[in-house]
């Protein structure tokens, strides 16, 4: 008799079709709310970014609580950012060669330049846990109601959904003053095949908006900091 239990499981590999493209920015400052603003700046530049379904523009962060500042409920105060602040897209890798082309342009955002300096590109994650600060919502929701839409959502992309977190609700600026309500939402225990297709589909509408985007985190301190 010949008895082998040892079961050799296949290194799993991060595809590369979607990316985060990086790039160095020179800016002082944006409104808090400058979402809107740099996606229709990008989308000019970029004219086949509006209609790609899978690309994304993360928001654009500046200081947080801690470091003397704390976000505030007025869309219209400023962030400062530092030198070190990046403008990140989450983009299809055919659509690279094309967005590396804002290189050495200035995007003028709700009245502030951005000049836009060297490119990155780096690969998403397969780390157990993902978070978004922003999905969108249809009005307020109840935060079981907000949990049954997520499950459903998750179970689209054939995900298995073990453990999830609400976070807090949002307001968020659009075009002509017009507000959406966000909830952010934290998802741990993932297969890391369904980290990665978490962080490639997203969930929800307004990936251009900066919503939907979901980030690896090691822990759940990324919710329970969520200020």
């Amino acid at each position: 008799m010949y008895w082998n239990e040892d079961k050799k499981t296949e290194k799993f590999e991060i595809p590369d079709d979607i990316v985060d493209l990086s790039f160095v920015i020179k800016c002082k400052c944006l409104p808090l709310e400058h979402m809107h603003a740099l996606s229709e700046s990008l989308c000019a530049a970029l004219p086949w970014l509006e209609n790609e379904k899978l690309a994304g523009i993360h928001p654009i962060n500046g200081a947080e609580s801690g470091n003397g500042w704390e976000r505030s409920c007025d869309p219209n105060e400023l962030i400062y950012l530092s030198r070190r602040q990046k403008m990140t897209l989450r983009l299809p890798k055919e659509h690279l060669d094309s967005a590396e082309e804002l290189v050495g342009q200035t995007l003028s955002v709700a009245g502030h330049d951005i000049e836009i300096g060297k490119s990155s590109i780096k690969k998403l994650s397969d780390l157990p846990t993902a978070f978004c600060r922003s999905i969108l919502v249809d009005g307020r929701m109840e935060e079981e109601d907000f949990l049954q839409w997520a499950f459903e959502e998750l179970k689209a992309l054939n995900i298995n959904v073990r453990k999830m977190m609400p976070g807090k609700e949002r307001i968020i600026k659009l075009a002509d003053n017009k507000v959406r309500i966000t909830r952010s939402l934290m998802v741990a225990e993932l297969e890391q095949a369904e980290s990665v297709r978490l962080q490639q589909h997203g969930m929800g509408e307004g990936r251009k908006l900066g919503c939907g985007i979901f980030m690896p985190q090691k822990d759940i301190k990324a919710v329970n900091s969520d200020d």
